[in-house]
């Protein structure tokens, strides 16, 4: 590939291959490079709002997706102890309504796969796997990347770089920011089991959360329902940096005490015979350090807890938003990403704090449960979605 019209994207996750399927679009040429030796059926369940889903039905990636998604009936808010229901805030077909765009529950692996068979048909992309983006040098004109792979060191000449590499990204180091990301005090514990193991109720198309005293508990059908994610996240001292971790069942369980937790709770924690940990991170100032003809994408630039389901969807609508400035016929692939950057910064930072605050209401303790129980009740679920219409029907233009 030349590096006319060529993007060099680091990173294959959702974030990478929705930028690569929307930077297509527009007329480049894109080479993905990805540390990993193979992409497979990794991961566990994600919740795509309609502002995400948007994007991806409009990349004609939607209907790969139909298939295997679980549209849910609503969202279940539970007290820990009693179990009994808080709220329902209503999504289903009253989203899709509302929003123009479909709510759905799906394994990240399907997904994945989504996005993969998509690029497939592209042959303006290339994926090159178990490389890495060592280093960069702007010239006059474009970017110099030095990749490295087990078999040998390269370089490609090509317009610009976008960093999709993640929290830990390599990409944002070289750009100069070396600061590390900012552990939140919490960990969430992940597991997927067969709805065949769980009850009746369970398997249900809704979103459960349960909230308890420094803790909180989501599950739901994915793949069809045919498997129920579930995830734990609980206040913790643990922050081990990376990806994940194996976690003990012992150690969750003492989290979730039968004084605290109701049984049905407890069953469900108890059925997963192995868990996955990840320490919780984010950055005090989302922002996008980029410079020249290279920025950030995704958590690369702005890494969101996960208490409001929008790490994937801020970097799929990253995507279309660098997609659409960089579509400008007028403009210099530098520019136009600091334009790209600038139309970002506000909406990725309300989002994140957003995220930070129900980290807060989620995990309250003493009399203060008592009043955000009585809150929620009070609003109710048409309100309490109403409050998330700034989020969910956002559009890329």
């Amino acid at each position: 590939m030349g590096s006319s019209r060529t993007i060099l994207i680091a990173g294959a996750g959702i974030g990478g291959l929705t930028a690569a399927l929307a930077l297509v679009r527009v007329g480049y040429r894109i080479i993905i490079a990805e540390q990993a030796d193979s992409l497979g059926d990794v991961g566990a369940g994600i919740q795509l709002s309609p502002n995400a889903t948007r994007i991806l039905n409009a990349l004609d990636v939607g209907p790969r997706l139909k298939t295997t998604a679980v549209v849910p009936d609503g969202v279940s808010v539970r007290h820990a102890r009693s179990g009994s229901e808080i709220v329902f805030m209503t999504l289903g077909h009253g989203a899709q309504f509302r929003y123009g765009a479909p709510y759905w529950m799906l394994h990240r692996g399907d997904l994945q796969a989504g996005l993969l068979e998509a690029v497939a048909e592209q042959p303006d992309i290339a994926i090159k796997l178990g490389t890495r983006l060592d280093d960069f040098a702007v010239h006059t004109h474009g970017v110099t990347a030095q990749l490295s792979s087990k078999q040998s060191v390269s370089e490609e000449r090509v317009l610009g770089i976008v960093g999709a590499d993640g929290l830990w990204s390599a990409t944002r180091a070289r750009l100069g920011d070396k600061t590390r990301p900012g552990f939140r005090n919490r960990t969430a514990w992940r597991a997927v089991v067969p709805s065949s193991m769980v009850p009746d109720q369970f398997r249900r198309p809704v979103t459960y959360l349960w909230l308890g005293q420094n803790a909180h508990l989501v599950h739901y059908p994915v793949r069809c329902g045919t498997l129920i994610n579930i995830v734990a996240i609980v206040r913790d001292r643990w922050n081990e940096p990376g990806w994940s971790a194996p976690g003990a069942r012992d150690e969750l369980f003492r989290r979730f005490t039968k004084d605290e937790w109701a049984q049905d709770a407890r069953d469900l924690l108890a059925m997963p015979e192995d868990w996955l940990k990840w320490a919780l991170f984010d950055r005090d100032t989302a922002g996008f350090p980029g410079q020249g003809p290279v920025t950030l994408l995704g958590d690369a630039a702005h890494p969101m807890l996960p208490f409001l389901a929008q790490g994937a969807a801020m970097a799929i609508e990253d995507a279309a938003v660098l997609a659409r400035c960089l579509g400008s016929p007028d403009g210099d692939p530098a520019s136009e990403m600091r334009r790209y950057e600038t139309t970002r910064k506000n909406r990725v930072r309300r989002v994140q704090h957003a995220a930070r605050a129900n980290s807060r209401t989620y995990h309250l303790s003493g009399a203060s449960v008592v009043a955000r129980n009585l809150a929620m009740r009070w609003l109710g679920g048409e309100r309490l979605r109403a409050r998330y219409d700034w989020l969910y029907d956002w559009r890329p233009d």
